[in-house]
């Protein structure tokens, strides 16, 4: 039942991530903003969940993960019935402001697991849970296309906020508390420097497009980056209790899993955005197939399928071979599968076919690296681990969304109304290149030593062994 449940919390993070995006072209006219403007409801929420991720992912380390995802759930909550209820823009991105808090789920559910759970069965609730995020939007995009077809979209809202108090209630009565808590004091200097550093990345990332890559705004954002992760890295180094232990995140095993994270939302995130703009595009495109946003999602769903029994498969395959074995080979399928997609499949069978391929390859690898993370921390800092890990993988979907940004809009057609074929062929490419990029670097990652999973004490040291 704990896996069940936390797996459940994954259904929540995707509905939340996913449901404005279908609904990005409609919101100008709906709430009578700019295109720029209603982008930010995509930008509020990872900007967000930047700074709430850490912070939550460390306070669950120290108080209780449990209860921290309790927090988050209520802040979902939260933002989803703000939402719901709001007359204009300014209150929905309060609203998305507040959901970014479902940054900080999956890494306090992924921690629980390996806490509450026998060892022979994290690996099976780590893959779970991690497929309820590509199981999630797979059919988050049916339902949204069917909700904005037939009802209001604020309806969107109601419904998550209506999941996440249903979730709120399961997590209450049937998820134990994590006897592993580290105590002390909570880093609050450190906090702010990281977030910092991170709204200021996540910003010129997920904005260059539309203020300009060498505008002063973009480029005295990656200036603050550089200066304040330098001023916060060297606080942090010093510090006895940091927000972020880097000497931990330093370590080959984690570091280089981390990087390989980055590549990994890259190429995920290519398939899952690109095949239902290739869907809905029209025929007279040359590549598209004319089809709703209902039926496109629907086309898809074999996708979300492919990833709930492949994640399973994933335990089992990391249970025999090891977590890392199963990461190389989820990496490479997905390489692969964007590589299959740059030549544009004339056939929907064909579509259908590259697209689970690539779901196949994003199971495997998203049930795998948490994994990695877990043995290659102390036991006491795995929420606070697989939340930064967490940011890796959406600093990779950020970095796709703006590289095919900046190719869809070299390459137009019909007079700047759809991207031209080239355009997909070169984000593929992009993408199959970071999907085998990803599996170099974990070839080449060393596997972490014994002693680096061991749990420390509440000074930081290494426990004693039984």
């Amino acid at each position: 039942m704990t896996i069940i449940v936390l797996a459940s919390c994954g259904l929540l993070v995707s509905l939340v991530q996913t449901m404005v995006v279908p609904l990005l072209p409609l919101f100008p006219q709906l709430l009578s903003v700019s295109p720029s403007t209603a982008s930010w409801l995509i930008t509020a929420t990872l900007v967000a969940g930047a700074v709430s991720a850490p912070v939550l992912g460390r306070l669950g380390d120290m108080y209780g993960k449990r209860r921290m995802l309790l927090v988050a759930l209520g802040l979902v909550g939260a933002g989803s019935l703000l939402g719901a209820v709001s007359p204009g823009i300014e209150l929905l991105l309060v609203g998305r402001v507040l959901q970014g808090a479902s940054f900080g789920v999956i890494a306090l559910g992924m921690s629980l697991i390996r806490d509450v759970l026998p060892p022979e069965r994290v690996g099976t609730g780590v893959g779970l849970m991690s497929s309820s995020l590509g199981f999630g939007a797979a059919i988050g995009l049916p339902v949204t296309g069917v909700v904005a077809q037939f009802a209001d979209w604020r309806w969107l809202f109601a419904g998550a906020a209506v999941v996440a108090v249903f979730q709120i209630l399961l997590v209450r009565r049937l998820v134990p508390e994590s006897g592993l808590q580290t105590g002390g004091r909570f880093d609050a200097v450190g906090a702010v420097g990281i977030s910092g550093t991170l709204v200021c990345l996540l910003l010129a990332v997920s904005k260059g497009n539309d203020w300009g890559w060498t505008s002063p705004p973009v480029l005295g954002l990656l200036g603050a980056t550089v200066l304040l992760a330098l001023v916060t890295g060297r606080y942090q180094l010093r510090v006895a209790s940091p927000l972020v232990d880097l000497r931990v995140s330093a370590r080959p095993a984690v570091l280089l899993t981390n990087l390989a994270s980055v590549l990994v939302g890259f190429a995920m995130f290519a398939g899952f955005v690109l095949a239902t703009q290739i869907l809905q595009a029209p025929t007279s495109t040359g590549y598209g197939f004319g089809l709703s946003l209902v039926t496109s999602g629907l086309v898809l769903l074999p996708m979300g399928g492919a990833m709930v029994v492949f994640s399973t498969a994933s335990a089992q395959l990391s249970r025999v071979r090891g977590p890392r074995t199963t990461l190389v080979l989820g990496t490479v399928l997905l390489g692969l599968g964007n590589l299959a997609f740059a030549l544009m499949p004339g056939t929907l069978g064909m579509l259908i076919l590259v697209t689970t391929v690539t779901a196949v390859g994003a199971a495997l690898a998203y049930s795998a690296i948490p994994l990695l993370i877990m043995r290659a921390v102390p036991e006491a800092e795995t929420a606070a681990a697989n939340s930064l890990n967490t940011l890796a993988r959406q600093l990779g979907t950020s970095s796709c969304t703006a590289v095919v940004a900046a190719v869809t809009t070299a390459f137009m057609i019909d007079g700047g109304v759809f991207p031209a074929g080239t355009a997909y062929t070169i984000s593929f490419l992009a993408a199959g290149v970071a999907g085998l990029l990803a599996a170099l670097l974990v070839a080449l990652t060393p596997a972490p030593a014994i002693s680096d999973t061991h749990p420390t004490d509440a000074a930081g040291a290494p426990a004693a062994a039984a």
